[in-house]
């Protein structure tokens, strides 16, 4: 490649990283078609092998929108109600760790003034939570105070749906025209570094979602059936940061334990709450990471924890949710480059 080439295809990159900077606002919608059909297109051609093409499209496409629907029609209003129920009892939960854990820390490692400040902690929240008025109630009235807003969140949950279906109907065609498109000198390599960095991100988008939520559903059932009040609140939890290795398990028998020892006030009901997050654990280990993932991923748990810190640092929240893939795409490239180093003139004796 000249000296030409080079410096056009930088002006092009920026030209493009600006344009997409600008239309930043009108991608959203965009952004997460191009997701939802990503993650559904597998599906599509599975079923393409027994179905016209525009059939196994639709039955997907209604079995990931019915999905969505459920999660905001059933499962936001019962951790909506969870959340209100935990805020009402911060008090009564408060004043059993002031009887109990408060004197231990002011005898053991003499806080009693940190102590003291912390005592209105509860009444603090839940005075917060009252002038919120609950999740759905504030999300509701923050997007009816501008009426441009509302009509721009109504344009994307109507525009969402349809580019998801055209996405999903020509997602084989649009990728072969992409290839079409490549220079046939580096059409090769880049169509194997693609290949690969599809296989590793689908496992970690469908296996990982799956496997979180399996996870939330086995921990939210089977704390429920030891009795707590709040397990679908700790199963959710639990279950959606179980992306990082153990995490998942440390924080969601962390926050069980304490809630079972503030409503049980027993230390005997440490054991099933234990044993849920045991079977949870030995599940996926054995059957659910196995199954849904495999280990087409390949990143070691240090590297897993360092990609989410970095991300978070960097990108904040949007940065912990990309951290996984961006950080799987790398791994391919460092691979590729590691395999060319291995078989290049720096590398030979």
């Amino acid at each position: 490649m000249s000296d030409g080439q080079r410096l056009f295809l930088l002006f092009g990159l920026l030209a493009l990283g600006g344009l997409l900077y600008l239309l930043a606002p009108v991608l959203t919608p965009f952004a997460v078609s191009a997701l939802l059909a990503y993650m559904g297109d597998p599906l599509v051609d599975r079923l393409e092998r027994r179905l016209p093409r525009w059939s196994a499209v639709t039955l997907v496409f209604l079995v990931i929108f019915a999905a969505l629907a459920l999660i905001v029609l059933v499962l936001l209003p019962l951790v909506e109600a969870q959340m209100t129920k935990l805020v009402a009892r911060l008090p009564e939960y408060w004043a059993r760790i002031q009887a109990s854990v408060f004197p231990w820390l002011e005898n053991t490692l003499g806080l009693k003034a940190e102590l003291e400040d912390l005592g209105a902690l509860p009444q603090i929240l839940a005075q917060h939570w009252r002038e919120a008025g609950g999740v759905a109630k504030g999300v509701v009235a923050a997007v009816s105070k501008s009426g441009l807003a509302l009509l721009g969140w109504l344009a994307n949950l109507v525009l969402i749906p349809v580019i998801t279906f055209y996405l999903l109907r020509d997602w084989d065609l649009m990728v072969a025209r992409i290839r079409e498109l490549l220079p046939r000198r580096v059409e090769p390599t880049v169509v194997r570094l693609a290949r690969d960095s599809d296989q590793v991100l689908g496992a970690f988008l469908r296996g990982q979602l799956l496997v979180m939520t399996a996870l939330a559903l086995i921990y939210s059932v089977g704390l429920t059936l030891v009795g707590l009040d709040f397990a679908l609140l700790v199963g959710l939890v639990s279950g959606l940061v179980s992306f990082v290795p153990y995490l998942g398990f440390l924080v969601g028998i962390t926050l069980a334990g304490v809630a079972a020892l503030l409503q049980f006030q027993d230390p005997i009901m440490l054991l099933p709450v234990a044993a849920v997050f045991a079977v949870g654990q030995a599940l996926e280990g054995m059957v659910l990471t196995p199954l849904l993932v495999g280990d087409r991923i390949g990143l070691h748990p240090v590297a897993v924890i360092f990609a989410v810190l970095a991300g978070g640092q960097l990108f904040g929240f949007f940065g912990v949710l990309l951290a996984l893939p961006v950080a799987a795409v790398v791994m391919v490239i460092l691979r590729y480059a590691h395999e060319r180093y291995l078989n290049s003139r720096l590398y030979a004796p």
